[in-house]
């Protein structure tokens, strides 16, 4: 008994036990870029979410083959979902008619998909600026920058006077100045000014 005992304990010495803390780092880091990024090609949500989790499944199943940097990691996974995320357009029958009618060209084009990267990664610095403020900044920052709600909409949500929101709108705005770009606060006060009422 006390041999089977010593060769399931070197055993287990000898395997290399996975790094959950690892993976979910990384999935709470890239997951929802990566749902982003997909739905910007295949333009439905929950097939987003699919490709997404899935390239970190196949992330995981393949991790020994991919250089251990965070650099090379996002590399592969914005691969892993750009490639699938093609393969489901291939395969629709909305893309297989319009291939039938404009002939053999594919979809595909380096800058439609590079443009899809930069957003996901702007949206997600925007996203994590919004998430760092304070509470009442960020709740009312997420319905009306991220919700496209309206003032009003806010107000009567929150139970608060119109007033109160606009005040607190243009205060988040003043925190976000100091923590992001100058090239993504002028997105997000783009946002902001499309979004007045």
């Amino acid at each position: 008994m006390s041999v089977i005992r010593k060769m399931y304990s070197t055993k287990n010495k000898t395997v290399e036990q996975p790094d959950p803390l690892a993976l979910d780092a990384l999935f709470a880091e890239f997951y929802d870029r990566l749902v982003y990024f997909s739905l910007q090609l295949v333009r439905d949500q929950a097939q987003a979410q699919d490709i997404a989790q899935d390239a970190f499944i196949k992330y995981w199943q393949e991790r020994e083959f991919i250089l251990a940097n965070k650099g090379a990691v996002k590399n592969y996974l914005y691969t892993t979902v750009r490639n699938a995320s093609l393969n489901i357009i291939r395969h629709s029958k909305v893309v297989d008619a319009y291939w039938q009618q404009q002939g053999t060209s594919e979809p595909e084009e380096e800058l439609t998909i590079m443009e899809a990267i930069i957003s996901s990664e702007v949206m997600a610095e925007i996203h994590s600026a919004i998430e760092a403020l304070p509470e009442n900044y960020r709740q009312i920052s997420i319905l009306s920058y991220l919700e496209g709600k309206k003032n009003q909409e806010i107000a009567d949500e929150l139970g608060m006077s119109i007033n109160t929101v606009k005040k607190q709108k243009h205060r988040a705005l003043e925190l976000l100045r100091l923590t992001l770009s100058p090239e993504l606060y002028g997105l997000l006060f783009a946002l902001a000014i499309g979004r007045v009422v």
